[in-house]
């Protein structure tokens, strides 16, 4: 989930031993009820006009003495966070203050984090709120003395200097109430070639059995806990079907389209795949432009799976070599690769809880006393019409600052053009005045009357009428004097300047 080939998922995970222990406990023990919810706020970050900065860190040093188990994370963000990937790993690895950091002044790279820990979460792509949550009694473990490092790939599109606040909640749960541990496992295809003006397809056939025994001496058993697709903004499709087994040919997770949205899939019950030799995954392709996108940041693409599981080994297969056109149908290109599968064996320290903790009082880490009671996201406040607007107020600013960066690039209100609004369009002012608002008896634009216009509404109320508001899924509304030029524009009379 960056440069050279890391990814979404923490990379390949090769080297990364996550135990899925999933053993009785030693003795009886009483269950302890509830949960405990911490929140940290990493503070702002500032962001350069036109920046895009895959290498950036941030870190949060949990000092904590007892392990932790998590049974759901949320991170949560006032955009320009295109993707991020977060990490577990012993807290004397890569020494210094917590808060942003450059990844490449501490030697941070994901495979050798991933080494040292396990995989926390991802976050989807161009998402501003997104939970991952696993079925009841099962967890991610933090091992004793950790801490917990995010690597974010930011981009600022506009030609505005922004900054952006993030928050990140760990929900925790008892030792008692743990069933199961769950390892993290990665699919990539790295050996992308996507065709220019036309859609196509890639297909990696992984089989995991092989490496799973070699390494385990166990047959695979795989209960899939949770899915998470990546792609950028060329992506419309994903797919994860079975190979063999009971579920053969199943499809277990789709998705179709872009939309910037939080697009992980928990499965509870856990999706027990029994007989499973392993998955087949599919990244689908509408590439508009007039040239071949390979793999990587910026103008690249990627094509990973990160899923949570049931297993005897830790996971990671790749297409690295032999891509190659299948067939054509439905004047789809189809693509297909060589998928290599590596294993490796399960930590020490991602046993299940002991006798002793399951017996313990909920241990829950010291907080710094800015983050006590702390909530997820702060609270959305509506925007106040009186408070300064940016400048220049004009259509061709709004498009810069406004719609491009905030709708169009997150593949809302572009190419796939929800609601039938395509802000990205070159007959952009038509877009507007001409749009038949759903839901509204308002207009989207009405010229000279801003509190009359659908749109103000839905950028500088946090509940338009019990719609949504704008940018969807952000926890917050848009900076306020941005918000106020586009009511600006509209109240000189939303002209196509």
């Amino acid at each position: 989930m960056t440069t050279s080939r890391s990814s979404p998922a923490a990379a390949l995970l090769y080297t990364l031993a996550l135990a899925p222990a999933c053993l009785p406990p030693e003795e009886p023990f009483d269950v302890i009820p509830g949960t405990r919810t911490i929140t940290h706020a990493f503070g702002q970050l500032a962001l350069p006009a036109l920046s895009d900065d895959a290498q950036r860190c941030v870190s949060w040093r949990l000092d904590n003495e007892a392990a932790l188990y998590v049974q759901s994370v949320r991170l949560a963000n006032q955009g320009s966070f295109h993707h991020s990937n977060w990490i577990v790993v012993p807290e004397d690895a890569y020494p210094g203050p917590d808060g942003y950091w450059s990844c490449l002044d501490r030697d941070f790279e994901e495979i050798s984090a991933a080494q040292q820990g396990t995989v926390l979460f991802a976050q989807s792509t161009q998402s501003y709120d997104e939970a991952q949550r696993l079925a009841d009694g099962a967890v991610i473990k933090i091992p004793p003395r950790h801490k917990i490092v995010g690597l974010l790939h930011t981009l600022n599109s506009s030609p505005r200097d922004a900054s952006s606040g993030l928050w990140l909640t760990l929900e925790l749960i008892h030792p008692s109430n743990v069933d199961t541990i769950v390892t993290p496992m990665t699919m990539q295809y790295h050996d992308l070639a996507i065709p220019g003006e036309r859609e196509s397809r890639f297909t990696g056939v992984c089989d995991l059995s092989v490496a799973h025994g070699l390494v385990s001496l166990q047959p695979l058993d795989l209960r899939l806990h949770y899915i998470l697709p990546h792609y950028h903004y060329l992506g419309n499709y994903f797919d994860v079907s079975v190979i063999g087994g009971e579920r053969d040919g199943e499809s277990v997770f789709r998705m179709t389209g872009f939309n910037g949205e939080g697009n992980g899939k928990a499965f509870d019950p856990p999706l027990h795949l029994p007989g499973a030799t392993g998955l087949r995954f599919t990244c689908g392709y509408d590439n508009w432009r007039n040239e071949t996108v390979g793999w990587g940041n910026g103008d690249g693409e990627m094509c990973v799976l990160l899923a949570l599981v049931e297993a005897d080994a830790v996971l990671g297969s790749s297409v690295d070599a032999y891509n190659h056109l299948v067939e054509v149908k439905d004047d789809i290109r189809r693509y297909e690769g060589t998928c290599l599968t590596a294993a490796t064996p399960r930590k020490a320290n991602q046993s299940l809880p002991s006798a002793a903790e399951r017996r313990a009082g909920f241990y829950v880490p010291p907080q710094d006393p800015a983050d006590a009671e702390l909530p997820p996201a702060p609270a959305c406040r509506d925007v106040d019409p009186a408070l300064p607007a940016a400048t220049p107020a004009t259509l061709t600013s709004i498009r810069d600052t406004i719609f491009a960066p905030s709708c169009s690039f997150s593949a809302c209100h572009g190419a796939a053009a929800a609601a039938g609004l395509d802000l990205g369009a070159a007959d952009l002012h038509a877009q507007l005045l001409g749009h038949a608002a759903l839901g509204s008896p308002l207009p989207l634009v009405a010229p000279g009357d801003p509190d009359g216009s659908w749109l103000v509404h839905l950028l500088s109320r946090c509940d338009p009428d019990g719609a949504s508001h704008m940018p969807k899924n952000a926890p917050f509304l848009l900076d306020a004097a941005l918000v106020n030029k586009v009511r600006a524009w509209i109240a000189a009379g939303a002209e196509d300047d």
